[in-house]
C-alpha cells in the first residue's frame, strides 16, 4: 500500500494508482470529461487538475499522475478551483446553447460539472465554431458542434470494439472527430459510444426528441436476445418502452452491451400478439381464451400421446418449459425437445454444455483456441472480454474453422475437422503452446455442434480438454458458446426427449409425413415450419412470426419485458427478468398459460403462484437456488464410441446479427442495422 495525504487527511492506497483512481477510492470527487475507468488515459480535457506538493508550480492533470508515497494532494485549493473555472469556460466558449432540445439534457456531465464547478459566467463572445453533421449510420446521431474532443468514442472503437472507426481529424481548432472515409460505424458495440459521450456530441437516432429523462420510470432486468444475459435498465413510459440502457455486471457485460440488446426494443411494439386466435376455413380468426383452450384441449385429448409433441424456442423462459413438460408427461408423450437448431448436447452431463471458465474468468486464460465459432456475432460482449484479455498480452488465440477476421491475432490452424485430430493426438505444432499454458481454455461454437459429425468433434475436444491440463479443481477450460437465452436453461430443466420420445429431427419428419398430428410451438420460430404443413400446431408465443404463421391455434404470451421470469445464461448463471411493462391486450405470462391449459385438459399441475413453480427449479439444481451465481459443474468425460470425423470444412451459419429473434426481426432499428450494414458491405 503507498501512504498519501489527500486535503490534509492520511490515507492507503494501491500501488500503481493514479491521483484520480486514489482519490475516487477514498470518497474525493475530482471532475473529468476524458477520463474513464475502462479506456486509456487520454490526458488531454485537463478537468481533472489537483494540486501536488513539491511537484510542478502549476496544476496538474490528476488522471495521468500515478501517486508515490508520502505525495501530498490538494483538490479544492483557489488554484484549483480558478483552473477548472478556466477550463470549463474555454470548453463553453465553441459549445452552442442548445441544452433545451439536446437529448442528453438532464444526463449531461457538462451541465453537471458546469453548474458544480463552473464560474457561471464567460468573458468570450466571438462566433461558435461550426462543424458539419456527421452521418455514423441508423443507430447514433451526430452534433459535433457540441463536441468537446474528450476522445473517449475513439478509444472505445479501437481498445474495446478493436475497429479503430474513428478519429481525430485537422489540427487546432479545426480538430474533428471523424470516420477517416465517410463510412458507417459498424462495430456491433457501436452503441455504447453513446453512454460514453459526456456532451450531446452522440446520441441514439431511434431515441432522438422522444423522451426527457425524468418522464421514465425504470426497470433492472436482464437481456435474453443471446445468451449472456447482459444486465440491462429498461426506461419506459406508460405501456412503452422507449429505451434500453446497460447496467454494471462485472461478470458479464461490464457496462456495455451489444446493439441489438440496446436497439431492438421497437420490435416490442409491433408484430404483437394481442388475443387468441383460431384457424377457421384456412383463416386465423379471434377467441377468447376459454374457446381457444377448450379447442385445445379438445385437440390434445383426443389424439394418441405418442403423436403429440413439444418444441421450446429461443426466447422461452424456465418456469413455462417445466410447465410444458409436465402437461406431456401427463399427457404420455416423450416427444419434446428444446435444440431447436439441432445441436448435438448431452443433457445430463452439464459440464458438456455450458462456458465453464465463465466470462469474467476469460481474463484469468493464457490460451484460447476457437473451434468453429465467431464471437464477434455470437456474442460480441465475450468477445471484448476476450479482445481485453488479447490487449494485456501472453495470450496466444488460434483457430479450427472459416477464414473470417477477428478483432484480434488469430493463428489460423485449418478448417477441417482432422485438425483437432491431429491436436488430440499431439502432432500438431499447437499442442506446444497447449502444453506450456497454464489456463488454457477452448471455445466451441454452436453450429460445430449441428454438423452430421458433431458427436465425434464433441468427444475429441472433450479428449484435448483432459490432455492438455484444461480440467482441474481450480480451473475449467471447456466452453461451449450459446446463441439462443433458453437453451441452456432448457436442457438443464431436461426439456429433452424422454425415454422413448423423439427429438427435434424425427419430431420434424413425422410431422411432415402426419405420423406426429400435434406439435405444441413454445416460441419456436428457429425451425424449419414447412414440414408442419400436415400437422395441428399449437402456437404460443409473442410475436406473430413464422410459428404464428402456420399455427392452428395462437395462444398470446408475454416478451421479457413483460414478466418475472428465469433464464440460464451460457455460463450456466440463473438470471431472473423482470417486469417493466403489462402484456399487451389479452396476452398473460407463458407459464400462466400452459397451467390454464392443463386445467383444461383436467390435469393436475401443482402450481398456484409463481413462487410454487420456483420452488420447483429450486429442487431441479443448485442453479435455481443460487440465482445470479454460477454453479461449479462436475466434469464428466465425454465418450461418443469411435470417432468418425467427415472431410467436410467446418462453415458458420451466415445470418444477419442484428436480425436472430422474433423481437429482432420485428424491430425496424434492427432492419435498417442490416441494410446499412450487411446489404452495402455484399
Amino acid at each position: 500500500m503507498v501512504k498519501v495525504n489527500i486535503n490534509s487527511k492520511e490515507y492507503e492506497v494501491g500501488p500503481g494508482l493514479t491521483i484520480i483512481q486514489a482519490c475516487e477510492a477514498v470518497g474525493v470527487e475530482i471532475p473529468r470529461f476524458c477520463y474513464h475507468e475502462r479506456l486509456a488515459i487520454a490526458g488531454n480535457c485537463r478537468m481533472c487538475l489537483v494540486e501536488v506538493e513539491g511537484g510542478p508550480p502549476k496544476p496538474v492533470a490528476s488522471c495521468a499522475i500515478p501517486v508515490a508515497e508520502g505525495m501530498i494532494i490538494h483538490t479544492d485549493t483557489p488554484k484549483v478551483k480558478k483552473a477548472r473555472e478556466g477550463v470549463l469556460e474555454f470548453l463553453l466558449i465553441n459549445h452552442p446553447l442548445d441544452c433545451p432540445i439536446c437529448d442528453q439534457g438532464g444526463e449531461c456531465d457538462l451541465q453537471d460539472i458546469t453548474m458544480a464547478y463552473g464560474k457561471g459566467t464567460s468573458r468570450l463572445d466571438e462566433h461558435k465554431r461550426a462543424v458539419p453533421k456527421k452521418r455514423f449510420g441508423p443507430i447514433i446521431e451526430t452534433a459535433m458542434n457540441r463536441c468537446i474532443h474528450c476522445t473517449r468514442c475513439v478509444r472505445f472503437l479501437s481498445d474495446v470494439a478493436g475497429t479503430n472507426e474513428l478519429g481525430g481529424i485537422g489540427r487546432g481548432e479545426n480538430v474533428e472527430i471523424s470516420t477517416y472515409i465517410k463510412r458507417h460505424i459498424s462495430s456491433e458495440l457501436s452503441g455504447n459510444i453513446i453512454d460514453l459521450c459526456p456532451v450531446g456530441a452522440l446520441t441514439s437516432k431511434p431515441y432522438s426528441f422522444k423522451a426527457r429523462p425524468w418522464e421514465l420510470s425504470h426497470c433492472e432486468t436482464i437481456d435474453v436476445l443471446d445468451a449472456v444475459g447482459s444486465a440491462i435498465r429498461v426506461d419506459y413510459r406508460g405501456m412503452e418502452v422507449m429505451r434500453i440502457l446497460p447496467r454494471l455486471n462485472e461478470e458479464i457485460n461490464e457496462e456495455w452491451i451489444s446493439d441489438k440488446t440496446r436497439f431492438a426494443y421497437d420490435g416490442l411494439r409491433v408484430q404483437r400478439l394481442d388475443q387468441p386466435y383460431i384457424k377457421k376455413d384456412g383463416k386465423l380468426v379471434p377467441a377468447n381464451w376459454n374457446e381457444a383452450l377448450t379447442v385445445a384441449a379438445k385437440k390434445l385429448k383426443s389424439t394418441k400421446p405418442n403423436r403429440i409433441a413439444a418444441i421450446a424456442g429461443d426466447l422461452a423462459d424456465c418456469e413455462s418449459m417445466l410447465l410444458l413438460k409436465e402437461m406431456m408427461q401427463k399427457l404420455g408423450s416423450a416427444n419434446i425437445d428444446c435444440r431447436q437448431d439441432r445441436a448435438t448436447l448431452i443433457p445430463n452431463n452439464r459440464g458438456s454444455y455450458v462456458f465453464n471458465t465463465t466470462i469474467e474468468g476469460i481474463e484469468n486464460a493464457d490460451l484460447c483456441l476457437l473451434i468453429n465459432t465467431n464471437p464477434k456475432t455470437e456474442a460480441p460482449i465475450i468477445n471484448a472480454r476476450i479482445r481485453k484479455r488479447y490487449l494485456q498480452g501472453n495470450f496466444p488465440i488460434a483457430t479450427v474453422g472459416p477464414d473470417i477476421e477477428y478483432l484480434y491475432h488469430v493463428e489460423k490452424l485449418g478448417n477441417n475437422p482432422n485438425v483437432l485430430n491431429e491436436i488430440a493426438r499431439g502432432n500438431h505444432k499447437f499442442c506446444k503452446l497447449l502444453s506450456a499454458a497454464q489456463n488454457p481454455m477452448l471455445i466451441i461454437g454452436q453450429d460445430t455442434l449441428t454438423r452430421d459429425d458433431s458427436e465425434s468433434i464433441l468427444t475429441l475436444v472433450s479428449t484435448i480438454a483432459e490432455k492438455f491440463n484444461m480440467i482441474r479443481d481450480d480451473w475449467n477450460g471447456f466452453n461451449v458458446l450459446h446463441k439462443a437465452a433458453a437453451r441452456v436453461g432448457g436442457l438443464d430443466i431436461g426439456f429433452v426427449p424422454q425415454k422413448g420420445g423423439k427429438d427435434i429431427n424425427q419430431i420434424l419428419e413425422q410431422a411432415e409425413s402426419g405420423e406426429i398430428e400435434i406439435v405444441y410451438l413454445l416460441g419456436a420460430d428457429e425451425i424449419d415450419t414447412s414440414k408442419l404443413g400436415n400437422t395441428f400446431v399449437i402456437y404460443q408465443g409473442h410475436h406473430g412470426d413464422r410459428g404464428a404463421h402456420v399455427a392452428d391455434i395462437v395462444l398470446p404470451g408475454a416478451a421479457y419485458t413483460e414478466k418475472y421470469a428465469t433464464y440460464v445464461n451460457t455460463e450456466g448463471r440463473a438470471q431472473r427478468t423482470n417486469l417493466a411493462v403489462l402484456p399487451p391486450g389479452e396476452a398473460k405470462e407463458d407459464w400462466l398459460i400452459v397451467k390454464n391449459l392443463s386445467q383444461y385438459l383436467g390435469l393436475s399441475l401443482p402450481y398456484d403462484s409463481l413462487f410454487d413453480v420456483r420452488k420447483k427449479l429450486d429442487a431441479i439444481g443448485p442453479q435455481f437456488k443460487n440465482v445470479d451465481q454460477v454453479v461449479k459443474n462436475k466434469w464428466v468425460s465425454i465418450s461418443s464410441g469411435e470417432v468418425g470425423l467427415s472431410d467436410k470444412s467446418f462453415t458458420l451459419k451466415g445470418c444477419s446479427f442484428y436480425m436472430t429473434d422474433p423481437i429482432s426481426r420485428a424491430s425496424k432499428i434492427m432492419a435498417d442495422c442490416t441494410k446499412a450494414f450487411y446489404e452495402c458491405a455484399s
